[in-house]
């Protein structure tokens, strides 16, 4: 037998054919040799996504056993079989005007994979939930994701939402991982599903009364753009377009009021959007436009019984909160509520009969403030909800009832699981509902949050800028540079990553790891000027950023460059490439999660999904030289070159929607010719057959996807 034959075929290194495409744009040649892995129908395509799976796997052989143990440890320490604090809804039946009340649920089961939606009568009122220590009497299925699953692959819900008088379910399914949903409609009465079946429809669902619902659908750049009505019973062909929108920065959405008198449809670009209302006591009819769309002027609305409250940035960089007349249809007739001031971003608002629940950012960190209003509706000064810890996420999960005096309020942080209150609007009081719970490891340990450190890092930029990072560890890790570490960035649209809880984590931390967050500009930490500072032109600055803030944690001793890891996804998936080629020495490892690494190829093409939407982010190269260029500049496919690169493990979907599968198997593929990397740093690929940009679906799937994941940046630093 030859020294070859006793190679494992799988070992050997996947090599794409070299099929160079020309493009061509502003004087500016480049040919692309790997172009041609974007057709999927393509056998060729698949046969070699398939070996860089066999290729991923042989070389990840050895993770076998860890992989196990950090599944088994996330296993071990999530409560399996589970119940959400249960929501208190009243609906009103529409033949008697009568008030029918019930809590609303999910719940697990150890061994299942999806949740189960349920409710019960709540026949006490609202200040006797039910008791959740045991089964609960009286207790409705409305839909089992395990059923809907069953025979599936991948499973995800697109919509769910209950009709005004309790009797009616809509909700929507995705079986393949593209995000375009099959929206049925169940009877909760008999438990039967109506012959209304729309296919091929994206987010978004309301309902108008007992007989009409308000569904979007997406184009084929997956831009959702029409907003249709349905009548239950009618044939899904005939259903009218009640919004549709023409300019392709733009996308569409529908939601229903809280008070359930609105059906809400808003258009909206990066930069710039637009609402009309429309009676639900008249779903047939014409929408009012609430102020036509002005460029770079963003707002949003909130029906709050005898006006509206909008929250906007015309004149105001973060954001204000307003008032107008309900019939309201200029900007012209809006009135500050809560007045501009810089630093403190102003998000949403909730409306409520009796108060307003503003959402927003305050140095860095979420908050949550409360208006009171008086008797004649004006809103009145308030105040935020008060918590004592140094980093945390509290988020106002609100409530579906308009007139309350209770609101739901979620908190967590580095430290802290997730923490469910209840908050008494008037007596301004929390009462603790449930926090998650964080079971004993295999070890039999119970979690103990004294046991580690959660801390706030400044590191300064290139340009003077302090940069936040939010910082977990064990309480015993020393600061003396011997610790691995694994820095987590985005940077993009605004999105802030928050320091939040999260169990997987807990194989890190108890590993001796540091886990860092780095709070870089293009995310929305700071203020709309951070997003600003981190986008276009000065796009940067995230990449920058991120590399400072890994140099921070070198020269305090968190760790060092050769225990360093980093990973991103989606649009920090693009940030990992574009640091793995400006400053490669800095890290170990990158894990890059559907990473957006061709993205110039993609924003050229404006027949490719999602991105005509995409120019006001990060700047329109198809038209505009410089934007052109300086894409070119940074983005990490174009940019890959002979150097030694970090270990790089690309992970993907074949079916995401948004950042197409081809962008990581071309970057891997350029990987590979170029750089020098030895044994010990692999480039790997990974691709996840039926799945989409959120990878795969189920909670044990997912599990073992971030244990892979996480035994690999181990094995790589530890």
């Amino acid at each position: 037998m030859s020294e070859s034959q006793l190679i494992d075929p799988a070992l050997v290194v996947p090599v794409a054919d070299l099929r160079p495409v020309r493009r061509e744009h502003h004087g500016d040649l480049f040919e692309d040799p790997y172009e041609w892995l974007r057709d999927k129908n393509d056998p060729a395509v698949i046969a070699y996504l398939e070996a860089e799976n066999a290729y991923t796997e042989a070389r990840t052989a050895h993770l076998k056993d860890l992989t196990e143990a950090i599944f088994t440890e996330i296993k071990t320490r999530t409560q399996e079989t589970d119940l959400s604090v249960p929501t208190y809804t009243v609906h009103t039946d529409p033949s008697t005007g009568a008030a029918l009340a019930y809590w609303y649920y999910t719940r697990t089961v150890e061994g299942l994979e999806y949740a189960i939606y349920c409710r019960t009568p709540a026949l006490a009122g609202p200040d006797s939930p039910p008791q959740t220590d045991g089964p609960i009497g009286g207790e409705e299925i409305l839909l089992d994701g395990n059923v809907e699953a069953d025979g599936e692959e991948f499973f995800s819900l697109g919509a769910f939402t209950v009709s005004g008088s309790g009797q009616l379910l809509a909700y929507a399914t995705d079986t393949a991982g593209d995000e375009r949903f099959r929206l049925r409609v169940k009877d909760l009465s008999t438990g039967e599903l109506l012959a209304d079946e729309i296919d091929d429809i994206a987010y978004g669902v309301a309902w108008a009364g007992e007989e009409h619902l308000f569904y979007t659908r997406a184009d084929a750049a997956w831009r959702p753009h029409l907003v249709l009505r349905h009548r239950l019973g009618t044939d899904p062909a005939a259903d009218a377009e009640v919004l549709s929108e023409p300019d392709e920065r733009f996308w569409v959405g529908v939601s229903a009021s809280r008070d359930r008198q609105w059906i809400v449809l808003g258009a909206g670009s990066k930069l710039t959007s637009e609402y009309r209302l429309l009676s639900a006591n008249d779903p047939e009819g014409e929408p009012r436009l609430v102020a036509p769309r002005r460029q770079g002027v963003e707002y949003d609305v909130e029906p709050a019984g005898d006006r509206l409250l909008i929250v906007h940035n015309d004149g105001a960089t973060d954001f204000e909160l307003a008032q107008a007349p309900l019939d309201a249809t200029s900007h012209e007739q809006w009135t500050p509520v809560l007045p501009h001031t810089l630093g403190i971003r102003i998000l949403d608002v909730a409306a409520y009969s009796d108060y307003a629940v503003v959402s927003l950012r305050r140095d860095g960190l979420t908050a949550v403030h409360v208006l009171p209003r008086d008797t004649d509706g004006s809103l009145l000064p308030g105040a935020d909800i008060a918590f004592d810890e140094p980093l945390f996420d509290v988020y106002a999960v609100g409530g579906p009832n308009y007139v309350t005096q209770t609101i739901r309020i979620g908190f967590d942080s580095l430290v802290t699981p997730p923490t469910v209150y209840d908050y008494d609007l008037a007596a301004r009081e929390l009462t603790l509902r449930k926090q998650t719970p964080v079971l004993p490891g295999p070890d039999g340990r119970a979690y103990d949050p004294s046991r580690y450190v959660q801390e706030r890092g400044w590191a300064t930029a290139t340009d003077g800028t302090s940069i936040p990072l939010s910082i977990v560890r064990r309480a015993d890790v020393p600061l003396d540079g011997t610790a691995p570490a694994l820095l987590y960035g985005y940077g993009s649209y605004e999105i802030s990553i928050e320091p939040s809880f999260s169990i997987p984590r807990l194989s890190l931390l108890d590993r001796g790891f540091v886990y860092a967050i780095a709070h870089i500009r293009g995310g929305g930490e700071l203020g709309r000027s951070w997003y600003e500072q981190g986008k276009t032109l000065t796009k940067k600055n995230t990449f920058t950023d991120f590399i400072t803030a890994a140099d921070f944690l070198v020269e305090h001793g968190y760790t060092s460059r050769d225990r360093l890891a980093a990973a991103g996804g989606s649009a920090g998936g693009m940030l990992m490439g574009a640091v793995a080629n400006l400053a490669p020495e800095r890290f170990r490892a990158i894990h890059a999660a559907v990473p957006f690494v061709d993205s110039l190829t993609t924003i050229l093409d404006p027949e490719l999904p999602l991105t005509v939407i995409e120019w006001e982010e990060w700047g329109d190269p198809l038209h505009d030289p410089e934007v052109y260029a300086y894409m070119k500049s940074y983005t990490p496919y174009e940019n890959v070159r002979p150097m030694a690169y970090p270990a790089i493990l690309a992970t993907t979907s074949l079916n995401d929607t948004r950042v197409y599968y081809v962008e990581p198997a071309k970057w891997v593929a350029a990987l590979r010719r170029q750089a020098t990397n030895g044994e010990e740093r692999p480039i790997l690929l990974k691709t996840e057959m039926v799945a989409g940009h959120g990878g795969v679906s189920g909670r044990y799937q997912a599990w073992r996807e971030k244990a892979f994941e996480y035994a690999w940046l181990i094995d790589q630093v530890d």
